[in-house]
This record gives structure tokens, sequence and C-alpha cells, in this order.
């Protein structure tokens, strides 16, 4: 697995077993150098909790899948080793606030990361006339071929769109990162990135 050191930034990915935010039961990192992803990591996690028909429908994971998983608290720590004090990133403030409500349901404090850049709000700057700026909107205007609503890989499509904004805008991930606005938001923050 790609150190932070190596990598310009992380892009996180959940799905959820229900509505709410802290019910993880699947979480994908995709590491970015470069504009290219060099590096991922997923795992099923056992969130303890009640499994919707909508969400299951939506992704695929159900209770007996995560049967076995590890638990948040067991995730944690390699979740915490790959982005304290790192740049991540993922499509809305969704994913940002689901690992804060899984922390906090568990008892244990958020990953400190350095920034959170939305590659959401990104998109809809660098392209505005899209008729919307979800993943598989983006996937099918750029041709990236994907499985939605596996985290990995929304995860790896998001940093993909993330390059694709840089380019768009013609910025580095470094000037990004040093700009003051709305799409990026510093640890600690409680805001919304959107």
């Amino acid at each position: 697995m790609s150190s932070s050191a190596a990598v310009d930034y992380f892009v996180v990915d959940v799905e959820t077993a229900n509505q709410a935010r802290n019910s993880i039961c699947q979480i994908g990192i995709a590491c970015f150098a470069g504009g290219k992803m060099v590096d991922g990591w997923e795992t099923l996690v056992n969130p303890h909790d009640e499994f919707l028909a909508f969400n299951v429908a939506l992704h695929g994971i159900g209770p007996r899948t995560v049967a076995q998983a590890p638990s948040w608290n067991q995730v944690f720590p390699k979740v915490r080793s790959m982005l304290a004090g790192a740049a991540v990133a993922s499509h809305t403030d969704f994913d940002r606030s689901a690992l804060s409500g899984a922390c906090l349901r568990a008892g244990i404090p958020v990953v400190p990361y350095s920034k959170w850049i939305d590659t959401c709000w990104l998109a809809r700057c660098a392209w505005p006339h899209l008729p919307n700026h979800k993943l598989p909107t983006l996937a099918r205007t750029f041709g990236i071929a994907y499985k939605a609503h596996d985290a990995l890989e929304d995860a790896r499509v998001a940093g993909e769109v993330l390059a694709l904004s840089l380019q768009e805008r013609r910025m580095t991930i470094h000037e990004l990162l040093a700009s003051p606005a709305n799409h990026i938001t510093a640890f600690p923050s409680t805001g919304s990135a959107c």
C-alpha cells in the first residue's frame, strides 16, 4: 500500500447499510499520484446495523455478505494510517460525514486529514454545462468504464474526475490545495464542502 508521502491525494468512497451515514458496510480508498491511480484498498465492514432493501439493491451488500467482515473499530487503524495528514477527496460530502459518523458511533477520534476535496463541486465548476454531476454521468461523458456503487470503483472514478478537472482548470493538485475555495475543507470542520 502506498504511503501518503508518495501519493498526491487519496479518494474515499463508502457504501452504507441504511440511510444513517454511520452504517458503513464497505469502504474503498484509491491512491493517486501524477493524476493516475497507483494503488487501492477496499474492505467490507460489518456495521452491526439494519440493512434497508433499497441500499442492498443499490450495492448488493447485505447482512450475510458482511457477517464475517471486520467492524469499523477493526478497520479504522488501516483507514487512519492511510489518511492521517493527507489530502483526501470524495464525490460530495457524504463520505466525509460517513467516516466522521462511524468514528463518533464507535467512540474513536476522527481521521485527522489535512484537507478534504469535494470532487462533485470541482466537476460543477469545470463543466457547468453538464445535465448533472453524478459519477455515472461524468464517467459516461469522459468514457470512464466502471461498476457503480462499489466503494473502490467509485473512489477510482472520483479520483479520475479530480484529475480531469485539474486539467480542465489548468491547475496542479498543489495549487488547488493552496486555494481558499469552497470545495476544500481543512481539518477539523463540521461544515459541508458542497
